[in-house]
């Protein structure tokens, strides 16, 4: 069973920067892609930046230019570095981890941590 840790996130003003992190442990196999989602209440959970573990990255685009997604594959982690921060990207932030199987792949996902932004 792969778990999955999230750390990082908190209370910042607009303009200023977090940075978010998120341990992978227990997998056998190797793990594809690793990313972050957010989801605010209410809403669907969505897209903010997915990396391969060959370093191919994709973001959203309210968050290109701003946020920084990198991955260590030694260690199984992934972060996010989120500068110029909004009041709009206040969400709860959920890593995911995408391990394949020998027929299948399987996600897996954090319990999530808050950022919140203040104006």
């Amino acid at each position: 069973q792969v778990q999955l840790v999230e750390s990082g996130g908190g209370l910042v003003q607009a303009g200023g920067s977090l940075r978010l992190s998120c341990a992978a442990s227990g997998s056998r196999s190797r793990i594809n892609v690793m990313g972050w989602y957010r989801q605010a209440p209410g809403k669907q959970r969505e897209l903010v930046a997915v990396i391969t573990s060959r370093g191919n990255t994709n973001y959203a685009d309210s968050v290109k230019g701003r946020f920084t997604i990198s991955r260590d594959n030694a260690k199984n982690t992934v972060y996010l570095q989120m500068n110029s921060l909004k009041p709009e990207d206040t969400d709860v932030y959920y890593c995911r981890a995408e391990v394949l199987g020998l027929t299948r792949s399987y996600d897996y996902w954090g319990q999530g941590t808050q950022v919140t932004v203040s104006s």
